[in-house]
C-alpha cells in the first residue's frame, strides 16, 4: 500500500504534523475542489429543481457510504449534522419520564453530557455515571438506556463488550470509534450509533450519522419534522415521515457539504477501512512506546484504538509550543493530558516531530 500516496492528499500534512483528527481530521485537496465545484455550478445555474435533485443524490451516495463504514443497511442510517444530534434525538425520542434512569459512564464528552442533562430536566428521568469498564454490569431495575462513548475521548478507552445482548437500549457515541477503528454496530449490539462525518472521515464540520437499529426505531418519536425528513412533503401537514432512518434525517445539508464528505470518505474507502485502521494501530503503538521511552506516562488506553493521551505538567502551555513547532494535538480540559489523534495519514517523521518538541 503506497501511504505516501494518501498522505499527498493533504495538504496540511506538507508543513505539520497534525495529530487531531480527534476534533477535526486533515481536510484533503479533493474535498476543497469538491466543495468549489458544487459552489460553482450554484452560482452558474442557480438553486432550482436540479440543485435540490442534485442534494438528494450526493444524500444517498453519502448515506451509503456512511452505511459501510458502520457495517449496516443504509436504510438503519439517518444524517446529521454531528454526533450531538444523533445522540440529542436518541435520548429526546424515547418518551422517558421520572422515575426512569440512564445509565452513562464518568468519562463522556459534553455532546452526550448535554443531552443527558436535557432529559434529567424536560423529563425528570435520572442519570447514574459509572466507570466505563463496569457499565455493563451496572444495570439497576429502573435502567431504560445505556447511553455511553464507544471509545472515549480522552485516553481512547473502550466500551465493554458485554454491552451486547443486553436487553436495555444501548446508545454508543461513536465520534472517535467509526473511521478510527473497525465498527460493525450489529456485532457491537448496540441499538443507536451515533458518529461524526469531520474526525476521523475527515469531512467538513456540520456532518455526521446516526445509525437506528430497526427495533429502536419503531419506538424513537421525531420531534424535529420538515422538508428533509418528509415521506411526502406535498401532503403538507398530512405528510408522513420517512418508514426507515431517514425519518431522524437533520432538516438540511448543504451541496457543498455533502460533496466534500462524499469525496473525503470515498477516498479513505479506497484504501480500505481494515487497512486503514492496521496503520493506525501501529502507529499509535509506535507513539506510545516511544513516549514511555522519553519518560511521559500514558493514559490508560485500548491497544485497538488511535487516541494516545500522555501527562504533561502544564498541558496548555505545552499544546501551544507544540502548535508554534508546527505539531498540531490537543489538550484535555480538567486533566494534565495531552493527546495525539493518530491515523493512517500521519507517518513515522510526523511520531519524530512531536517528540522532538517534547524533549526540549
Amino acid at each position: 500500500m503506497d501511504w505516501t500516496a494518501l498522505r499527498a492528499e493533504f495538504p496540511v500534512l506538507a508543513r505539520r504534523a497534525y495529530l487531531n483528527a480527534g476534533t477535526d481530521g486533515p481536510l484533503p485537496a479533493r474535498a476543497a475542489r469538491a466543495a468549489a465545484d458544487e459552489l460553482t455550478r450554484e452560482a452558474a445555474e442557480g438553486r432550482a429543481m436540479a440543485h435540490f435533485t442534485r442534494r438528494f443524490e450526493l444524500a444517498d451516495g453519502l448515506r451509503s457510504h456512511y452505511a459501510r463504514a458502520l457495517a449496516c443497511d443504509p436504510a438503519d442510517v439517518a444524517l446529521t449534522s454531528c454526533t450531538s444530534e444523533g445522540i440529542a434525538q436518541t435520548i429526546g425520542g424515547l418518551a422517558l419520564e421520572a422515575g426512569d434512569e440512564i445509565l452513562t459512564s464518568d468519562e463522556e464528552h459534553p455532546g452526550m453530557l448535554g443531552a443527558l442533562a436535557a432529559a434529567r430536566e424536560l423529563s425528570g428521568a435520572s442519570v447514574r455515571a459509572v466507570p466505563l469498564a463496569r457499565i455493563a454490569d451496572s444495570v439497576g431495575p429502573h435502567t431504560r438506556l445505556i447511553a455511553c462513548c464507544h471509545v472515549g475521548w480522552m485516553s481512547g478507552s473502550l466500551a465493554p463488550a458485554e454491552l451486547a445482548g443486553l436487553e436495555v437500549p444501548v446508545l454508543l457515541d461513536g465520534a472517535q470509534g467509526v473511521g478510527a477503528i473497525a465498527v460493525d454496530v450489529q456485532a457491537i449490539g448496540c441499538d443507536a450509533y451515533a458518529g461524526a462525518g469531520q474526525k476521523w472521515l475527515c469531512g467538513p464540520d456540520g456532518t455526521g450519522m446516526l445509525y437506528v437499529a430497526p427495533a429502536l426505531r419503531e419506538r424513537l418519536r421525531s420531534h424535529r419534522r420538515g422538508y428533509g425528513n418528509l415521506a411526502e412533503p406535498g401532503l403538507g401537514i398530512d405528510s408522513p415521515l420517512h418508514e426507515d432512518a431517514r425519518r431522524f434525517d437533520t432538516l438540511a445539508l448543504s451541496a457543498e457539504a455533502l460533496a466534500v464528505a462524499l469525496a473525503t470518505v470515498s477516498l479513505l474507502e479506497r484504501y480500505g477501512w481494515e487497512r486503514l485502521y492496521e496503520r493506525s494501530r501501529s502507529l499509535a503503538a509506535q507513539l506510545v512506546e516511544r513516549l514511555r521511552e522519553i519518560g511521559r506516562e500514558v493514559a490508560p488506553r485500548e491497544q485497538s484504538t488511535t487516541l494516545v493521551a500522555f501527562a504533561s505538567e502544564d498541558a496548555e502551555a505545552e499544546r501551544d509550543a507544540l502548535a508554534q513547532a508546527d505539531v498540531v494535538l490537543r489538550d484535555i480540559p480538567g486533566r494534565p493530558w495531552l493527546r495525539a489523534s493518530v491515523g493512517a495519514w500521519n507517518d513515522d517523521e510526523d511520531i519524530e516531530r512531536l517528540l522532538a518538541v517534547l524533549a526540549r
